[in-house]
């Protein structure tokens, strides 16, 4: 034993690099091996514990000694011999008094071994150790730092036995439930004395280990008598604390504690208005104007919480007669606190405010459920009190950094969300006063803006703009409806725009209002005199023209929707916003090299604004027509230009082309937003606007022809296509097979992936009119996608397998737009040697794919082949088909392992599956009937009364037929 301790302390000498992560790997693997080796082997807690108890050992050895020694306690402790359970006791008490006698670890040392006397107590009290308390506070006499062991000690056991923060087995609940019933019977009382003495002993001349007693009698309050407690001596030493710096701010969250302690309303009313009385007398709630914010933030959260608990309470009493009488009290109780709670609601600091702010709430929510004529003129009061306190507090602080938010900014936006929450609630509760208080707020500051700060001016403009949640909309227009709110919305938006605010030179400010007029788009419905300042204030420097390049992103957007909603009132300003937006139209790069005002992405709402602008405005289709080709014409012929230089680019230069493609990219994502103008009502046709987007399709089409193909280029192209599908109608066929030839050139999976939903929407659009070209294109288009899927993928590429996976579902996807749209010829009409392949992918697919969203595809398609080309003069051949192949796939495919029965998307397949067969029934009748029975059932090795039973629930309507499928699967399965 001696030879092997003296190894361990000559390892620390060699193993302290490895042991602390300074040293090279394989002294650290060396370190980590021998380590692992001390927790397998018989001995090795025992060489830690004698390490342990030596006191000659470094930190990182000693955190070592420690796990290795709570690992035993773990996994060995409680089956083994009492000797070494002796060991380990003897082991924890040595520790405490090692720490004593001047040898005083590092916190997370004495932490780790706080745990470990924890592990010890749960094992053994209150059966083998049932002293293990009063042991421990034998140690006290030792000195503070045994002191200081001992209170880390009752945080552990707090947390292996009573924290309902850590999920805890049904043994461990029992278990923690015998601990704590006995620890109540045996010595929470000395225990608690214990406590006392340890305060008054050391609130002087310890202060950490006096908060740390504080924190564990908040821990131990919860359940524990209440009455140890809140006695005379305790609430006379927390009182006393709550007036000493050190020891104040944990004094606080020790009387939170005491009063989030469970107990009947009328005890819990009582404790807090005794608590409050004493507090109030002391003067804790009359700090000093420069008084510590740390202090503060926990007195708020004191404060909250008794108004929290008070409110609980309140909505726990019934309604009779005698819990109404102490509802009463409760309600009193609550509505005292009120104004405390808003002194602090108001605190300067957010942190100290923010800590009410549930308090807050939670009275609102209360007084929205009592009737409005049975508010008290004090309850009226509290609400209008806090109403123009979160108004001061949704105000921007003058020290917040626009220009770069931090982490201080990130906080005071979350805090102001809590406030807005709160300004909201308030509105509910009480419309009439927010209408008025908001009006009154607004106006003082809009028609005053030009000597006010910008957070005054910024916070009238928000108000304006929460009024929509604060009191929500009829059908989504504030200007209907309740008359006072429409009113005073009206004066206050025509305030608003009349007023200039709008030049206001802070970001803020203009940033508010352009939301703000955007929000109530509908005012400007019954006042479109308004809309010329409005739309001013957009064009200029104010707006899309401003010096931050973040007000110029969002107002890019503002724009976009305020031109939708306003459009009908713009026909006399088409021309002139036009042509001030037209610098903002830029396809990057700028040919001089000027940065452009605008993103890519902010450009796509301005191309959609001018589109919306041609499109709805009284000129007749021919000058629409040259508009929209006017804003076409620039793009057109800078994707013209850039092309050119894609086609001569080294090939080497892959950044160059990337660059490159994706300004080609961003060019057809402007043509393809210009299209978003067009709707049923005002159709591309009706707007004479046809050739603009054909010749520019031509154009956008001679990419996929170039050398270097790229994704984002072809990605572009089908884009454009999808768009020119919908407004286009059938003036986009002449250009589908060139187009559909030239993007299944040189294609890799994602490539013919994203073609798919293409060529499925052609089909959709236009039916019978495609079945032509379809003939054509369809094996080359299958072929394709097969020669892709054929390609190896490395079994270690799962984002390869995946996208296969995804290829071979857009196939089936493929064939089934075919097949529901009515066009099954084209699949008819292939070479016998064609159709045969076609109709085996789709078995292959149904019956060995996991994928359970491919399978239902497949048997979708399988089922409406039948519905097709089950019946009729030339049936024959495919019946044959179908009993041969679609009969056994219909049984095979449940039956894989892959097929899950419990999976809702797999249950979704097998349904596709049964209503296949069941549409085979149904379309032949008894001669398919008979082959089930008689022929190819039998081979399945069923008994004749399951044939009998299938047969008979293939007669039976669909959903009948589909429950039992279901469970003649699970039965053949289990």
């Amino acid at each position: 034993m001696q030879d092997s301790f003296i190894y361990l302390v000559m390892m620390d000498e060699s193993a302290l690099v490895g042991l602390s992560g300074a040293g090279d790997p394989t002294a650290q693997k060396k370190a980590l091996d021998y380590f692992e080796q001390l927790k397998a082997s018989a001995d090795g807690w025992q060489l830690c514990a004698d390490a342990l108890t030596s006191g000659a050992c470094s930190d990182h050895v000693k955190f070592v000694c420690l796990q290795v020694v709570e690992n035993f306690i773990k996994t060995g402790y409680d089956q083994a011999p009492p000797l070494h359970q002796q060991k380990v006791k003897e082991m924890l008490i040595r520790y405490i008094q090692l720490q004593a006698c001047g040898m005083l670890d590092k916190t997370f040392l004495r932490n780790k071994a706080a745990q470990l006397f924890s592990l010890v107590f749960v094992f053994d009290f209150p059966h083998r150790w049932s002293s293990f308390l009063p042991d421990l506070m034998q140690t006290l006499g030792l000195g503070v730092q045994a002191v200081d062991m001992y209170l880390r000690v009752l945080l552990a056991i707090d947390s292996d036995v009573v924290d309902r923060d850590i999920a805890h087995t049904a043994r461990e609940v029992e278990r923690n439930t015998v601990i704590k019933d006995a620890m109540r019977e045996r010595c929470i009382q000395s225990l608690v004395d214990s406590l006392y003495q340890i305060l008054t002993t050391y609130e002087e001349s310890h202060p950490e280990q006096t908060c740390m007693c504080l924190d564990a009698i908040g821990r131990y309050i919860s359940w524990i008598d209440v009455s140890l407690i809140v006695n005379d001596q305790f609430v006379t030493a927390l009182v006393r604390y709550m007036s000493m710096p050190m020891l104040r701010e944990s004094a606080a969250d020790c009387l939170r504690d005491v009063v989030s302690k469970g107990m009947d309303v009328v005890s819990k009313t009582k404790l807090v208005n005794s608590f409050m009385a004493v507090l109030q007398q002391a003067g804790v709630f009359s700090p000093a104007e420069d008084e510590d914010s740390d202090y503060l933030v926990k007195l708020a959260a004191f404060v909250n919480t008794v108004g929290c608990q008070l409110i609980l309470g309140y909505n726990k009493l019934g309604k009779s007669r005698r819990e109404a009488a102490d509802a009463v009290v409760a309600l009193q109780a609550v509505d005292n606190y009120v104004p405390l709670m808003l002194h602090f609601l108001g605190n300067e600091d957010d942190d100290v405010s923010g800590g009410v702010s549930d308090y807050a709430s939670e009275y609102v929510g209360l007084l929205k459920s009592v009737p409005a004529e049975r508010l008290t003129a004090g309850q009226r009061q509290h609400v209008e009190t806090m109403l123009y306190t979160v108004i001061r507090k949704l105000k921007y602080d003058d020290s917040y950094n626009f220009e770069s938010e931090g982490e201080e900014e990130l906080m005071f936006q979350e805090y102001r969300r809590q406030m807005k929450v709160l300004f909201d609630n308030v509105g509910l509760l009480n419309r009439e006063l927010m209408l008025v208080t908001v009006h009154r707020v607004a106006t003082a500051a809009l028609q005053r803006w030009r000597g006010t700060p910008y957070e005054d001016v910024e916070l009238a403009i928000f108000l304006i703009y929460n009024i929509a949640e604060a009191i929500p909309a009829i059908q989504g227009n504030h200007f209907v409806g309740d008359n006072n709110k429409a009113a005073a919305l009206r004066e206050m938006m025509r305030t608003l725009v009349k007023s200039g605010v709008s030049g206001y030179d802070h970001s803020a400010v203009q940033l508010q209002f352009f939301e703000t007029v955007v929000r109530y788009d509908k005012y400007f419905s019954s006042e479109p005199e308004q809309i010329p300042d409005t739309l001013v204030a957009f064009l200029d420097s104010r707006g899309l023209h401003h010096s931050n390049c973040r007000v110029r992103s969002r107002a890019s957007y503002l724009f976009s929707r305020f031109i939708k909603s306003v459009k009908s009132h713009l026909q006399p300003f088409v021309e002139d916003i036009l042509k001030q937006i037209e610098d903002l139209l830029v396809v990057p790069p700028a040919d001089n090299g000027i940065e452009l005002l605008l993103s890519p992405e902010d450009q796509l709402f301005l191309y959609e604004a001018a589109s919306m602008l041609i499109v709805s405005s009284s000129f007749e289709p021919q000058k629409k027509q040259l508009f929209m080709k006017s804003l076409l014409a620039p793009v057109v012929n800078k994707f013209a230009a850039l092309l050119a230089r894609l086609a001569v680019a080294e090939q080497s230069d892959r950044q160059r082309q990337q660059q490159l493609a994706d300004c080609l990219n961003h060019a057809m994502a402007f043509a393809s937003r210009t299209s978003k103008a067009f709707s049923n009502q005002q159709t591309m046709q009706q707007c004479g606007c046809v050739d603009a987007f054909t010749e520019t399709l031509q154009v956008f089409l001679q990419a996929l022809s170039v050398p270097v193909q790229l994704p984002q280029v072809q990605s572009g192209v089908r884009q454009y296509l999808h768009r020119m599908v919908v407004c286009l109608g059938d003036d986009i066929l002449p250009y589908v097979p060139a187009a559909i030839e030239s993007l299944l050139n040189n294609c890799d999976v994602r490539s013919v992936q994203d073609f798919i939903p293409l060529i499925n929407q052609i089909i959709a659009k236009f039916k019978k009119s495609i079945v032509p070209l379809l003939k054509q294109v369809l094996m080359p288009i299958v072929n394709t996608i097969f020669a892709v899927l054929n390609e190896p993928v490395d079994e270690s590429d799962l984002a390869g397998r995946q996208e296969r996976e995804t290829l071979q579902r857009s196939y089936f996807l493929f064939l089934s737009a075919i097949v529901n749209n009515g066009i099954a010829e084209v699949i008819a009409e292939q070479g016998a040697v064609d159709l045969q392949q076609l109709l085996a992918t789709v078995i292959q697919g149904a019956v060995d794919l996991p994928d359970p969203i491919a399978k239902k595809t497949c048997f979708n398609i399988l089922r409406k082949l039948i519905e097709l080309w089950a019946t009729g003069a030339d049936a024959r051949g495919f019946v044959d088909f179908a009993y041969k192949s679609v009969v056994p796939a219909c049984f095979m495919a449940p039956m894989k392992t892959t097929f899950d029965l419990q999976d809702a998307q797999t249950v979704a397949a097998l349904n596709e599956c049964a209503l296949c067969i069941k549409t085979l029934a149904d379309k032949r009748g008894e001669e398919c009937l008979h082959y089930l029975q008689n022929s190819y059932l039998p081979t399945l090795q069923l008994a004749p009364e399951v044939i009998q039973e299938y047969c008979q629930a293939l007669k039976s309507d669909p959903k009948v037929f589909k429950n039992y499928i279901k469970i003649f699967f699970q039965r053949a399965k289990s």
